[in-house]
């Protein structure tokens, strides 16, 4: 089984606190999105990280999945996962 990639999208503050704009993280399959979280955490040694993914919304392709369990939203291969913290204005 060859290895593909979950793109993972950062926006304002979360791509501040990982200190980039996007990451690609290679997988063998579909893993959850907790396990996105927890990679990315890692990742990058910004402690704020973890504080700003837990208050964005969250895309994966174009859906939003902000209010359902981290640990029972799929991710596969070639989808891009988006984290969009609260923003300001209107």
């Amino acid at each position: 089984m060859s290895t593909s990639h979950i793109t993972v999208r950062y926006w304002a503050a979360a791509r501040s606190a990982a200190g980039t704009d996007r990451d690609d993280l290679p997988v063998d399959g579909p893993v959850t999105l907790a396990e996105v979280v927890r990679r990315v955490v890692d990742a990058h040694p910004d402690a704020r990280l973890a504080g700003v993914l837990g208050i964005c919304s969250v895309l994966v392709g174009d859906r939003p999945v902000s209010t359902e369990d981290p640990a029972l939203v799929e991710v596969r291969p070639g989808d891009f996962v988006e984290f969009l913290p609260p923003f300001a204005g209107g």
